[in-house]
């Protein structure tokens, strides 16, 4: 029986021909990957282990997202720990402001990973990385701890589940509309420890940015990892980003999946998954009017510089709704660059949306963004728990760009052919 390109990435780190379902492995490392909600729990367990050593100062990468720029004390504390920590030990790829972005958005575009890679990082979103053809994972921070000292860590050989994607994404439809049209098919707990891999000629028709918001969301299915395929696109991308060798590995024709599913992205709409859970997905026949009051465009799923681009076309003369806080959050300080050398910051505030240095901020509730009891928000981001974004109380809807800056303009949860001329 052949293997996935999941397990053929694996077998190949940790130095045997083939690797099966379920089987332990100990793998070799190319990066390991930690935040500053994460990071400091990690070195606190790296120091209580009395080890010294760092396996490679190239490899560790941290990276100060969630709660930066400090939004209090105790944030400053976490990130002070850490910035002594990377101090101490060398660490070269160390992100703090002015020059970090929402991390699972900056290591791409800092060249960091590449086609091959095995990653690890302290934080569930690490998945992301798959659009470029790597296994990437989320862990525990004991783990990062491990893999920053030794370079290893402990897998088991998860079993894979094969996308099928033919067809093409009509407009107003991305990537965001596919993971969420997938999770609302498969459920929250559909791919548990599991492979996603997706293939099939409608690959070619999805942009590097679909691809990282598709794997970026495979955790919330409760896949162990998302998987795209390495093409013409990915390598154009590594090319343009990397000096790193990318390592090509594709499915064995006779590899087995657990199941296989056929998606038509034609026939794919535009998707908002309701409170309180990424699997509770509705399209626009079955939504009714929804009054919200704040907009969040940005984070390590939507944040990149198409996600403004087609929202800036649509607000562009338009002014978002005085009851709607419009929140426009890019994820590195590239692409903060490129919105006010475009004219798109100008589109954004002159419409009366604040336009932020980037932070994770209010995707897990830290800052920049908090809901009271009862708000609403339309938020691009990738989750929509009880009190993900504030109070317990309030609501966050989880849709693609495109709808969350037309419900900012109308004031409720809208399709994008509602407010364009």
């Amino acid at each position: 029986m052949g293997m996935t390109m999941s397990q053929k990435i694996l077998a190949a780190h940790c130095g045997k021909e083939t690797v099966k379902n379920g089987e332990l492995i100990s793998a070799k490392l190319d990066l390991v990957l930690g935040n500053d909600v994460t990071s400091p729990v990690a070195i606190n367990e790296y120091n209580k282990s009395k080890c010294n050593c760092i396996f490679d100062c190239q490899k560790v990468v941290l990276v100060m997202d969630h709660f930066t720029p400090n939004k209090d004390i105790k944030a400053a504390e976490q990130t002070k720990q850490v910035r002594e920590w990377a101090d101490e030990k060398g660490i070269e790829n160390f992100f703090d402001v002015g020059e970090m972005g929402v991390e699972h958005a900056l290591l791409p575009e800092k060249g960091l990973v590449v086609a091959g890679d095995l990653v690890i990082g302290a934080d569930s979103h690490t998945c992301t990385y798959g659009a470029l053809g790597a296994f990437s994972t989320g862990v525990g921070s004991t783990d990062m701890a491990a893999g920053m000292a030794y370079g290893k860590a402990w897998f088991k050989v998860p079993s894979a589940v094969k996308f099928n994607l033919y067809g093409k994404l009509n407009k107003w439809v991305s990537g965001k509309d596919v993971i969420l049209h997938i999770i609302g098919m498969v459920g929250v707990d559909g791919m548990l420890y599991k492979s996603m891999e997706f293939s099939g000629e409608g690959v070619k028709n999805l942009t590097m940015d679909d691809r990282f918001t598709i794997c970026n969301m495979a955790i919330e299915a409760g896949a162990k990892n998302g998987i795209f395929p390495v093409d013409k696109q990915t390598l154009k991308y590594i090319k343009e980003h990397s000096k790193k060798t990318p390592v090509v590995f594709s499915a064995d024709e006779d590899a087995e999946y657990d199941e296989v599913f056929n998606i038509n992205l034609s026939e794919i709409e535009p998707t908002i998954a309701f409170p309180h859970l990424p699997s509770n997905t509705k399209t626009f026949k079955d939504i009714g009017e929804v009054p919200i009051n704040q907009v969040v465009i940005g984070s390590c799923t939507n944040g990149r510089y198409s996600d403004f681009e087609v929202a800036a076309k649509i607000l562009k003369g338009k002014k978002v709704n005085k009851r709607v806080r419009t929140l426009i959050i890019p994820a590195t300080q590239k692409i903060f660059l490129e919105l006010a050398q475009n004219g798109l910051t100008k589109i954004f505030v002159e419409a009366g949306c604040i336009v932020s240095t980037p932070t994770c901020g209010p995707c897990l509730g830290g800052h920049m963004g908090i809901l009271a009891k009862g708000e609403r928000c339309v938020s691009t981001t990738n989750r929509n728990f009880v009190g993900r974004m504030g109070h317990p109380e309030s609501e966050v809807y989880l849709a693609n760009p495109e709808v969350a800056i037309a419900s900012a303009i109308t004031g409720k949860i809208s399709h994008p052919n509602e407010v364009v001329d």
